[in-house]
């Protein structure tokens, strides 16, 4: 049996009904020209079907021990009863077959539990799209991969030609190593594994030679509290209470869009920041006229936490390598110049926080710093006590245009976690000249999220405006 690490067993802690604990992306394809439908999607159906030997934790269940029930330690151990046909599934939309019904689609999936019996994803193929596409929708748990983990499967499928084929199942362990040898240097991952991941008591240990620079970082957190650095922001300071801040249901609303790379890029450019601080400009700007036309724009500005990755390179086998950045959205101004400017600044001293910690320092900081969300999930405190408003995530995809066995990959949508006090998550991936924006809620707290869709375009129009872009 494999022990998880504190940071993949904390998704388990925190899962119930309301809040499942499972990240979904949704894929988009064009067929090949001429194929026959059925017949394609029943090969591609048979390829993924194939693979019996398979990539570790996608034939592993949960151990079904004590400790596991009682929510103190977790394991995987290999699934005797493995059914593969239980986790491969074929679709079908409603006519007309619009993103619409799509969409709704891919809210019902995203919103029922993954069963802890069995190992913990899913993957469907979906046919009917009108405009001569058919979609995918990988569910995995998060506590086996985190978005940059996730991305990687979805690329050992692909190829960057129309011609590219590929006979084995992503999904199969020979198919995986087959992609890391391609792909990424062998050499073996020197940050936490899900084979040899230490317990967070061994790691304070080892980690005691640089204790100095984990106390400077936790002490800057503290400094927060206490009126230093109005740049940088911390978990549950001075974050307000909002819609999106309410209790949620196991309900979800899913909506996705693609803007183009380039389009947002020199936005930030031209206001003197980032391409990451121009998507946050574009959430911050969107989630503010969203609000206004609610009624319900709270006085102090909204804080989102931003993954940031601390994947070392090289790394295909850690589960999670992840920090995060609260940042200041600024949705109390009005003007987008200040507004960008404030993100900007919040941004840059949330890096800074990360700047003198090793990979494994920076590890250990962001479990003590997400130590309590744990523990204000146990208690429920969640709802009266958030940490942060929402998570607005950036995951990097393919640079250029991929292909699944002759079919055009022409986006993807990720679909992420909500939870209570945090009704709402914003990830996007980027993928060749477009960013693909997946948009995840909770019905009841938020029925009308395509609206920000709409918001969102006309923050951009506003920001280029205001950059003299237009």
């Amino acid at each position: 049996m494999t022990r998880l690490n504190v940071l993949d067993s904390s998704f388990l802690i925190a899962e119930n009904r309301e809040t499942p604990m499972h990240t979904g992306g949704v894929s988009l394809y064009s067929y090949p020209k001429g194929v026959d439908k059925r017949k394609f999607l029943n090969g591609l159906k048979e390829i993924l079907l194939a693979g019996t030997d398979l990539r570790p934790m996608f034939n592993q269940r949960l151990s079904n021990n004590l400790l596991s029930k009682a929510n103190l330690t977790f394991s995987w151990e290999q699934d005797q009863d493995f059914d593969i046909e239980y986790h491969i599934r074929h679709s079908a939309l409603p006519r007309p077959g619009r993103y619409r019904e799509l969409f709704a689609l891919i809210s019902r999936l995203h919103s029922t539990l993954l069963d802890r019996n069995r190992p913990l994803w899913e993957m469907h193929l979906i046919e009917g799209l009108a405009g001569n596409q058919f979609a995918t929708y990988l569910k995995t748990h998060h506590c086996m991969l985190d978005g940059v983990a996730a991305m990687h499967l979805t690329d050992s499928m692909l190829s960057a030609s129309n011609r590219g084929r590929v006979n084995q199942s992503p999904l199969s362990l020979e198919a995986w190593e087959h992609y890391k040898k391609k792909n990424l240097a062998t050499r073996k991952a020197v940050s936490a594994s899900s084979s040899d991941i230490k317990s967070l008591a061994d790691k304070l240990t080892e980690q005691i030679g640089s204790g100095k620079n984990l106390a400077q970082a936790v002490m800057k957190y503290a400094n927060v509290w206490l009126g230093g650095n109005p740049a940088l922001n911390a978990p549950w300071h001075a974050v307000p209470r909002s819609i999106i801040s309410s209790e949620v249901t196991g309900s979800r609303r899913f909506v996705a869009q693609s803007w183009p790379y380039q389009r947002i890029r020199a936005a930030g450019r031209a206001l003197g920041g980032t391409l990451n601080d121009a998507v946050l400009a574009m959430c911050a700007g969107g989630l503010r006229r969203y609000l206004l036309q609610s009624g319900a724009l709270p006085n102090k500005p909204l804080k989102a936490m931003v993954p940031i990755s601390l994947r070392v390179e090289g790394d295909l086998e850690s589960s999670n390598a992840v920090g995060f950045i609260v940042a200041n959205l600024a949705t109390h101004l009005e003007d987008p110049g200040e507004r960008f400017t404030t993100i900007r600044e919040s941004m840059l001293a949330g890096k800074e926080l990360y700047s003198g910690l090793s990979a494994g320092e920076a590890e250990l900081f962001t479990q003590i710093a997400m130590s309590p969300m744990v523990i204000s999930k146990l208690l429920s405190l969640e709802k009266a006590l958030p940490a942060f408003n929402l998570v607005i995530s950036n995951v990097p995809g393919p640079k250029k245009k991929m292909y699944w066995n002759g079919a055009r990959l022409d986006g993807i949508y990720p679909a992420s976690i909500v939870v209570h006090g945090q009704s709402l998550n914003i990830t996007l991936v980027s993928y060749g000249d477009q960013l693909d924006f997946g948009i995840i809620a909770c019905r009841r707290s938020l029925p009308s999220i395509q609206r920000l869709l709409d918001c969102l375009e006309d923050t951009l129009s506003e920001m280029e405006e205001f950059a003299g872009l237009v």
